[in-house]
This record gives structure tokens, sequence and C-alpha cells, in this order.
């Protein structure tokens, strides 16, 4: 009913009719025992104020956020009881930095592969450190609280509930967290900061101002060959949903070509369909490469438009219904048990329930425990959620190719979100004819903005990462637009600069000199020698280092006596120019990306013809050796015996898997932000990797990388 009601009043594009969506997963027909939790996704700047609205409209007492329990893993072990053993703190915090993530209990192995921790394995105290850790593992920390959920009650809370005051003036939070809040029965609602829906409002706003037409989002074509035809070769970088290393070899297997396929792709992705090896198994069956088969009649109701395989919490329920004859509430009482702590003794209750219900229903018990075997406490979307994010992962897919300008401006202005750093989103940008600007003094704003220039600069030799996608160029009139670099882009530039140079800019016009700006600015000194390694006043001077000169020499802190503005101009050097190397090492480091290129392009010379760059791997056939460098952009280790490494160098980016044995031998060189590798490329139904078998760390020079994105 809720999601019809959704549907009809605008709030949802899901039709739950046409899709025959499921409520007993929400509304169990026979009885609610609980109350399900409500999620609502809001853009980021809405999420806040309903906060402390709902706060303020219901009282402390009746409504608070849900409380979070920490707990110790390997990090906070390593410096807590360091710290405590009375361990010297530099050793400390290099082990701690390290050792990764993942339980505190195994410790003792990794410092036995670390090369400066290997000979204190046995040492005084450094033991009791193993030892004490793997007692700490999984201890409470401290208790937090829950981003955005809150619990509501129509009796005051502080009767059931310690309440307590937040961090954040205006929040009150209750010190228990989801699990013991869903055994008490309250009803918890989710307001979620999606970044995404803010990418996608912004992207709306930006249409409007440069086109002065307004996109309705929800009219869009949802079945247009040209934006699916960019999914399919995995062009997906920045789009929410689709835009990981394992999304972009699944779509372009999968190949979706509607909503329905959209939201078998979001939620296909998931640890628990990993879990079973459900993804590789469903694209098989997809294909027609296996058939679709059952391991007994009675899967069948739940599992036919998924091809045999589990995609969603709603078929645990709906399996549990009709092999073992559960009551709808039974079942989804069952599911939440799979992810429950410590949770044996409930499992083994649940397993001899469902085989008596099975075999009642003449199922045999290799059947029955085939298909209970399925069951696990990893993350899997609601049907209906994955059916709501494939509609904002297809939209933000049709912003990306008809208006790739907004996409990549409203993307920019997001951070932090996704999968990627900014210099990974304006590469990818570059590769769709956005051109990325540095900031200026006189025409950047607090954010990035869309800039109208005059020349279109010749197309460059680009490519997609992963395909040969030829990409759309915003065009107006025989000119053409670009992303501009805003202020608040520059390290050490808060708001309160920004404001201070928008408001000079406002009140005297455009800045005509560098002494000029500073007076009528007030900034720090810092704030302005970083405005000039980001290129800000490269239009009134070229020459960086002049300009940090005569930053040096004009620069008067701001206090109650006025400053008397002496003559500089008699002191003024001679400088020679920064090299390009030395302007790109600057960028990076107050900007954390280099607008005109990338790095691995000013190291080509340092390789020799050996070396393959992405554009030459891919053309590369199945089994073929790969000797190739670059930036590592992305490390992600899921519950299996492989990670996944993603390196980017100057034309695209290279996919790359290691085994754990091998991984377990480099771990250390892994971690050094540029390496060059050797492997050998495996291909499969469109994708491709490079298996990783050896590996060598090299320095870039560069004192600030553009920090990779790890994922567990």
């Amino acid at each position: 009913v809720a999601l019809l009601a959704g549907y009809l009043i605008g709030l949802s594009h899901i039709d739950p009719l046409q899709y025959n969506l499921s409520l007993e997963r929400f509304l169990p027909a026979d009885t609610m025992s609980s109350v399900p939790d409500i999620d609502l996704d809001f853009p980021r700047s809405i999420r806040e104020e309903l906060i402390l609205r709902t706060h303020q409209k219901w009282g402390w007492q009746h409504a608070v956020l849900t409380g979070t329990v920490a707990t110790y893993m390997i990090k906070g072990a390593v410096r807590d009881l360091g710290k405590a053993l009375g361990l010297p703190e530099a050793e400390i915090d290099h082990l701690a930095k390290q050792s990764d993530w993942g339980s505190a209990k195994k410790l003792g192995k990794k410092m036995a592969r670390m090369p400066g921790f290997k000979d204190k394995v046995d040492a005084p105290v450094w033991r009791d450190l193993i030892r004490l850790s793997a007692e700490l593992d999984g201890f409470p920390k401290y208790a937090g609280q829950h981003p955005g959920g809150m619990i509501l009650s129509s009796t005051p809370l502080i009767d059931i509930v310690p309440v307590q005051r937040g961090a954040i003036e205006g929040r009150y939070v209750c010190q228990w967290d989801k699990d013991s809040i869903d055994d008490a029965g309250f009803v918890k609602i989710d307001f979620l900061a999606l970044g995404a829906l803010s990418q996608l409002q912004d992207a709306v706003e930006l249409i409007k101002k440069r086109t002065g037409e307004r996109i309705d989002l929800s009219r869009i074509n949802f079945e247009d060959e040209k934006v699916y035809d960019m999914l399919h070769k995995g062009d997906t970088i920045g789009i929410f949903q689709v835009e990981s290393a394992a999304q972009i070899q699944t779509i372009t297997r999968l190949h979706p070509v509607n909503l329905l396929d959209m939201a078998h792709e979001v939620a296909a992705v998931r640890p628990g369909v990993g879990a079973n090896n459900g993804v590789h198994e469903y694209l098989l069956r997809r294909t027609k490469k296996k058939p679709v088969t059952y391991d007994c009649p009675l899967e069948e109701r739940a599992l036919e438009r998924t091809l045999g395989i589990i995609l969603f919490q709603d078929q645990v329920n709906q399996l549990a219904i009709d092999v073992a004859g559960f009551a709808p509430s039974d079942a989804d009482r069952l599911r939440r048990a799979f992810g429950r702590k410590h949770n044996e003794a409930l499992l083994e209750q649940y397993w001899q329930k469902f085989l008596a219900g099975a075999k009642a229903r003449g199922v045999t018990e290799e059947q029955a425990e085939r298909v209970f075997k399925k069951f696990n406490g990893q993350y899997m979307f609601p049907e209906s959620h994955a059916f709501a994010f494939g509609v904002t992962a297809y939209q933000a897919a049709w912003l990306k190719y008809y208006y790739p300008l907004e996409f990549f401006v409203a993307i920019f202005n997001q951070q932090p979100m996704g999968f990627y750093n900014l210099e990974t989103l304006k590469e990818d940008a570059k590769r769709h004819n956005v051109r990325t600007l540095n900031p200026d003094i006189n025409l950047s704003n607090d954010k990035c903005l869309i800039e109208k220039i005059n020349v279109i600069p010749a197309k460059a030799e680009i490519q997609s990462p992963h395909s040969s996608w030829i990409p759309y160029q915003v065009r107006d009139d025989g000119g053409a637009f670009a992303l501009r670099i805003g202020f608040l882009n520059v390290m050490g530039l808060g708001k309160a600069s920004a404001d201070a140079i928008l408001e000079g800019r406002q009140k005297g016009g455009a800045f005509k000199s560098i002494g000029d700006f500073l007076e009528r600015t007030g900034v720090l000194e810092e704030v302005a020698l970083n405005l000039a390694s980001a290129g800000a006043f490269d239009t009134l001077e070229p020459n960086r280092r002049k300009v940090k000169w005569e930053i040096g020499l004009r620069y008067r802190p701001v206090n109650t006596q006025l400053s008397l503005p002496l003559p500089v101009e008699q002191d003024i050097v001679e400088l020679t120019k920064p090299t390009d190397w030395e302007r790109m090492r600057e960028e990076y480091n107050v900007l954390n990306l280099y607008p005109e290129g990338h790095v691995m392009a000013k190291m080509r010379p340092r390789f020799g013809r050996g070396f393959f760059t992405s554009r030459d791997i891919e053309k590369l056939s199945d089994g073929a050796y790969v000797n190739t460098a670059g930036l590592i952009i992305r490390r992600q280790r899921p519950r299996g015996k492989v990670v996944f490494i993603t390196l980017e160098d100057e034309f695209g980016h290279i996919p790359c898997m290691v085994f754990g044995p091998t991984y377990n031998r480099y771990e250390y060189q892994f971690r050094s932000p540029f390496i060059i590798i050797e492997g050998r490329l495996t291909r499969r139904e469109g994708t491709y990797n490079v298996v990783i078998n050896k590996v060598k760390p090299f320095n870039a020079l560069i004192e600030k990388i553009p920090a990779s994105k790890d994922w567990r």
C-alpha cells in the first residue's frame, strides 16, 4: 500500500503493480511483531534541518537519534594498548598505519610479515601488545550516534532508555544501538543524506541556468538506447551505484536495457549476493550459458524472476514461507537472525524449525540444507530499494550522457562522495570533453562553476577508461563551456576566506593587481600563497614564483592599526618561471588534482618501450604478458581470496586482481601510491583484468598524491 501510495503522489517513480513488488518484507500478512524501518533519502542540504525539526516538533523525550557502539579492531587496539603499555609513540603510529583493517586477533601474523616489526613479535611488552589486542578485539570502544536514524515514541523515551545530548548542538541520542531498538519494537526512521540526490539536484539547476530549460528527471526516456550503450561500455565513473570496479565488470556483462535490469544490476553487486557466488551464477544464466535450475520445486515462486538466484532480501523471506511454511513474520525474523552477532545458537534453532517445515512439505533434508545455506547475514537490498536506486542510477547516467558539463560540475561540488577522487573524476571529465580550469581570483566562485570560453581546444586523443566510446561535448553558438575550479577546492582556504574574496570582488570589481587583492580581501598569507600555487593569479602574472615573492613583500597581517602602503617595486626581482613539473607538483599539493594533465604523462619518459599503457592493454589478447605502471586509485578486498586494485595512467584505468598469496608477499609494496606491475591479462565476457604476479613501488617525488579510495 505504501509503495503504491508513494507512486501515485509522485514520491516514487516505480509502479509496484507493474513490477510485482512484494510488501510482505515490510508488512507481514499475519502479524506485525515489530515496526519496519522507514528509509527516506534526501539531498545532503535537507537532512540536518530535518533532524533538528524532528527534535523540535516532538521534543527530545519522544524523538532521539539512534546510538551506535564502536568496537575495537586492529588499528584502535594498537594505538590504545600501545599507549597504555608505554611503547614508543612513533613506532605505534607506524604499526597502526601499516596494519590495514580487520580483526585485532591478526596483529601477530601481520607483525611477523612487517620488516620493521617481525623481530618484535616475541620481544617483551610487544608480545603483551599482541596478546591483549586479541583479547580486546570486538570489545566496545565508545558510544556514538547514528548519522540519521531517529526513533519516535508516544511515551517518554527516558522511561525506557538512557538519553544524552549529542556532540552536535540541538541533537539528542539514546544509548541503544539499532539491534536493541529493533528488539524493543521502536519506530525508527532513517533520514539518509544521499550525495547522488544532491548531485542530481545541482545538475538540474545548472542546466536551467545555462540553457533556460528545467529538466524533469521523472519524465526522461528510461529506455534510451544511447544511455544504455554508454553503460554497456563501462563508462560509469561518477554514476551512482554502478561506478565501482565490480559494478563496471558486472554491467558490461549484464547489459541492462530497462529499469528492471537496472534494479538487478544495482542489487547484484552486494555482499549477500556475492557470498554464494550469486553474481557469477546470475550472469551465466542471464546470458544463457547455464540453464535456470532450482534446488527444489518450491523455490520457483520466489526465485523465478531472478533466474533462480537470490538477489533481494524479500526473496529470503519468500523462500522461508514457500519451502518451510514459515509465517511471514517468522520468515522476517529468520532473515534478521542471520545479521545478528553471536547468533550460532539462534540459527541452529531456526535450522531445526526450517528443516521440520520443509519435510512437512515433501522437501528432503538435502534439499532443505541447500536452500538454507543460501541464507547469510551479509547485506542485500530489498527489491523496492533496488528499483529506487536503479532509477537514480539511470537518471545520473542520462545526465552524464546528455549534460556531461553539469554532471561533472555537480559531482565536483558534492565531494566527498562515490568511489573516486577529484583527479580521477577530472580525467573522466576530460574524456567527455569537459575541460577543467584552474581557480582564478577574478573568475572563480566559492564552488566550482560553469564558465563560457571563447576557444574550443583541439580534441585530445582520448578514450573511456574501459572502452573506445566517443564522448559528447557541450557546444553553444560556436563557443564552449568549461569547469572552473572553486576557491573551496584550494587547500587551507575555507568559507571565510572565500567569502572575503567574493565580497571584495563584488564591492570593488575585478582585482587589478596582487597588492589590490591582498588589500581588499585581507586573507592570510598562507591562503594567498596557496592560491598562487593553484594558478589563481596566472591571469595577472603567469610567473608563479614572482607572484609568491610579491605576496611576501606586500603581505601585512590584519590588525587594529592600518598598514602603511609602502612601494615594493624596487624589491621585486626577476625569477625564472617554475618548470611544468614544479607547477604540477604544486597543483597536486594544493588542489589534489592537476587540471592540465596527469602525473603519469609527465613520468612516461621514465618507462621504456616494454611498458604498456592502459590504451595498449585494452587491445591485448587473453593470456598476454603485461608490464605496466600507474597510480593506485582503488584497493578493494571483499570477503574472498582476491584483492582488486585499479591503476590509473594518462589514458585511462587498468583493472587488476591479486590472489591472496601474491598480495601477502607484496602487501607493503601495494601500499605505495605508484607501482610497476607484471602479470597476465585475463578476459571474460567483455571484461578484463590484469592478474598481478610481481609488483615494485616507485617514487613520483610528489609530496601530496591524490588518495586512493580503499574498500573492504
